[in-house]
Parts: C-alpha cells; structure tokens; sequence
C-alpha cells in the first residue's frame, strides 16, 4: 500500500486542523506561531533526518510511500514534520483549554526537569557508540534544558499533555515501525540505538517525540510572546 504513510500524515492532521476552526478554540489564530515553530523544528530534525537516513542509521520501505523523494527523504516524511507537530501542539491547547487548573506545580516540574536531565545525559554518555541514542537524548538534553531556564510554565503543562499525546503516538508511530501491518514503514539499524522496543516502537522515539513537540511549542510560545 504505497499510500500508507501519506494517509497516516493526513488521518492525523484531519481533525485537528477541522477542529482548529471550533468557535471555543479557534486555534486557527496561532497557525503564525505555530508554523514559525514548525519551521525552526524542521530545520533541526530535517538535517538530522537526511544524516542518519544518507548512512543507513534509519530507512524507509518503499512499498509504503509513493516513492518522490527530496534530499533522500520521502515527500511523506516531510510531511510528518508538518502534520504530526500540528496536531500535537492543536492537541496541547485543547487539553489546556478544557482542563485549565490541570499543572504541576513549580517544585515537581524543577523535579521532573532535573531527573529527566540526569536520565538523558547518563544514556548519552553511557552510549555515545550508539548514533541514534546519543543524538537523541543529548539533543532532548539541550532542548530541556533551554525550557526549563527560559520557560517553565511551559513545562508545567506539557508534561501531563504530552503523556495524553502518547495514545495517538503508539497508534501511528506503531503502523511506522511494522505494528499490525506485514513490514514497517520506517525500519531501523537496531546497532544504532538501545534494540529496546516498546511493541515494535524503538524506546528512543518516545524522546524523539517528545523533544519534536517540546521545541515547536517553545518557539511557538517565545514568538507569540514577542510579537505581543
């Protein structure tokens, strides 16, 4: 099914981007900010993307996309980085704006922040043979941090909504990695990374996700905030 990962693009961008006109939210407000933080993301995963892609650190099967390619990279996955962050960060305000009383406080996020931080910088050095873990964890390291100096009340939000997103994550990032389907639609060099799966998830692509996500909403924040 060469569609396959261009429907998993579009399924997850439809409802968040019809919903995005609702007259309570209308989200569609925040696409200047949003798609400045789009930007700035993709100009660090899209590079990242084409290195580790260029040597066989991560693929992609062409039975699942319709085989145009830009710099080596499916039209598909350029797409992944448009679609998916729309509809985490449109997921994101919802949650805030349904639930507006639901954060952590101040002490837990510093906590959380600082244990996390711990997590990734041991990982990283501990696997610094491995490309993709140690990219990942250090990038989701740096970007943390950032965060947790620049804005907080960022974080005081988004650790109980990203634990929300990872529904729709294993959904999709699932059917990506060969969940219910005969071969993945991304496959991996499994020397890269821990070899450690969640189902048929590489645990490294929950960090990846949630530092995706983290930096689209800290731009989108910090260029709201300046142009107000």
């Amino acid at each position: 099914m060469t569609s396959l990962y261009l429907f998993l693009n579009l399924g997850s961008l439809s409802i968040p981007f019809i919903f995005s006109f609702h007259p309570k939210l209308r989200f569609y407000k925040n696409w200047k900010s949003l798609f400045t933080g789009i930007l700035i993301s993709m100009l660090v995963f899209i590079p990242w993307d084409i290195v580790f892609t260029n040597h066989g650190i991560w693929g992609f099967n062409s039975d699942y996309f319709l085989g145009l390619r830009l710099f080596n990279l499916p039209i598909e996955e350029w797409l992944f980085f448009v679609c998916i962050p729309y509809a985490c960060v449109f997921t994101h305000y919802a949650l805030i704006h349904y639930f507006p009383n639901r954060r952590l406080s101040k002490s837990t996020t510093k906590a959380l922040g600082t244990i996390l931080s711990i997590i990734f910088a041991v990982i990283s050095v501990f696997n610094y043979d491995k490309w993709y873990t140690v990219i990942n964890f250090t990038v989701a390291l740096m970007v943390l941090i950032l965060v947790m100096i620049k804005n907080l009340e960022l974080l005081r939000t988004y650790y109980l909504t990203f634990v929300i997103m990872l529904i729709p994550f294993f959904i999709v990032n699932g059917l990506l990695t060969g969940s219910f389907i005969k071969n993945e639609v991304v496959w991996y060099n499994n020397s890269e990374n821990l070899n450690m799966r969640l189902f048929t998830i590489p645990v490294e692509d929950t960090v990846y996700a949630f530092t995706l996500i983290l930096l689209t909403l800290f731009v989108m924040n910090f260029n709201r905030i300046k142009s107000s």
